[in-house]
């Protein structure tokens, strides 16, 4: 019996290091209550997810709150109630908090409840506030088409003046 507590032990500490890495090694990590959601909603979470980057893990609260600890973020322990899993992103802070808020949408049996985002614990709210946000690829996208636009005019000003001075050489 003892050695069977051992290796328990052994693997719940490896579990929490486990853990503890990828949590240090993400931009954020949203915590949820998925109790109630079907098997297919779960595979379809999953998958949104799993397309953005995002990892997604059930893991007990015991784990987590020795993960918290270790990690920093004693703050985090209290949203450790109740069936608990932990969507991780390794690359965009907005990515699990905007498909959770999402997804929760349609599905009112998946809670939101907290997690961290860049290194900060976030409340409720603020992983709500930050589902509202654009993505890192939106906010790309609008910066490119910022940087593009001043190029696009002087390009259609040299177009002008070129057609004009076509126009006044005939």
């Amino acid at each position: 019996m003892n050695l069977l507590s051992k290796e328990t032990v052994a693997k719940k500490a490896q579990e929490v290091k486990e853990v503890t890495e990828l949590l240090n090694s993400s931009v954020s990590a949203i915590v949820v209550d998925y109790r109630g959601l079907t098997v297919e909603q779960v595979t379809d979470l999953r998958k949104q997810l799993r397309e953005a980057g995002v990892k997604m893990r059930v893991i007990k609260n015991k784990i987590m709150v020795r993960v918290a600890d270790e990690a920093g973020y004693p703050d985090l322990k209290p949203v450790f109630a109740g069936p608990t899993a932990v969507a991780f992103s390794e690359e965009d802070p907005v990515a699990p908090a905007k498909i959770l808020a999402n997804f929760a949408k349609t599905a009112d049996a998946l809670q939101l409840k907290g997690g961290i985002i860049e290194g900060k614990v976030a409340s409720l709210e603020e992983v709500q506030e930050y589902a509202t946000m654009p993505s890192r690829e939106e906010l790309l996208a609008t910066i490119a088409n910022m940087l593009q636009a001043p190029v696009r005019n002087v390009a259609y000003a040299v177009k002008a003046i070129a057609e004009k001075g076509d126009e006044d050489a005939a």
